[in-house]
């Protein structure tokens, strides 16, 4: 499961959801989504994220280790 920190980093710059979703071409809802796991950005959006959140994408999105039956 992608993990992501976009709630808290877009905090501490003190976006709104509507202003983020603005700055990287989507909406609100979308930032919404991304926040609480349930859309995985394309890797266009997570670059535009990164670029506005001035940080790397690997700071902001991560892989959940999951086990497997195997």
């Amino acid at each position: 499961m992608l993990k992501n920190r976009v709630k808290e980093l877009r905090a501490r710059h003190g976006f709104s959801q509507v202003e983020l979703a603005k700055r990287v071409g989507v909406t609100r809802q979308t930032i919404g989504f991304i926040e609480k796991g349930g859309f995985s950005p394309s890797v266009a959006l997570a670059l535009r994220l990164a670029a506005h959140l001035e940080t790397k994408v690997d700071d902001i999105f991560w892989l959940e280790e999951e086990e497997f039956d195997e």
